[in-house]
């Protein structure tokens, strides 16, 4: 039987921290039939500065010679009211994280799989791949 690895980045929202601090995140949905993930069903929801966090971690902790794929660029006029940008970023992102799963090697990285099926800050997926938290990866996962 075929696998199924099914991903999707949708309904950005504006989040504001306070008067002046605002960004947008999105959600990010997995369906899968795949052994490689413990929820067969997620959806989380992530910021574009949680997706940086995640490539830099995937590049630091990959055999040199994986190649990863890039993000939509970090672009200084970037508007929270601006739809289309909001879109193009949305689709980047996708992009981004559907060639990741295509990547064995990415792929058996615990920081993704915290990234993309828990609510867990990074800070705090960071702290429980390296064993620096009170739960286990396998716990977080459930």
């Amino acid at each position: 039987m075929q696998q199924v690895l099914s991903i999707w980045v949708r309904d950005p929202r504006r989040q504001k921290n306070d008067f002046w601090h605002a960004y947008v995140d999105y959600e990010i949905c997995l369906h899968t039939t795949s052994v490689c993930f413990t929820k067969k069903i997620s959806c989380v929801r992530r910021r574009y500065s949680e997706f940086v966090w995640l490539r830099q971690k995937l590049q630091a902790n990959s055999i040199p010679m994986a190649k990863l794929p890039n993000l939509p660029p970090k672009n200084p006029f970037f508007s929270l009211n601006n739809a289309q940008q909001i879109a193009e970023r949305m689709k980047g992102l996708q992009k981004f994280l559907e060639q990741i799963l295509q990547n064995p090697v990415l792929l058996s990285d615990s920081c993704l799989h915290l990234f993309l099926q828990t609510q867990l800050s990074v800070s705090r997926i960071e702290a429980c791949a390296a064993g620096r938290s009170r739960y286990s990866v396998a716990q977080a996962l459930q």
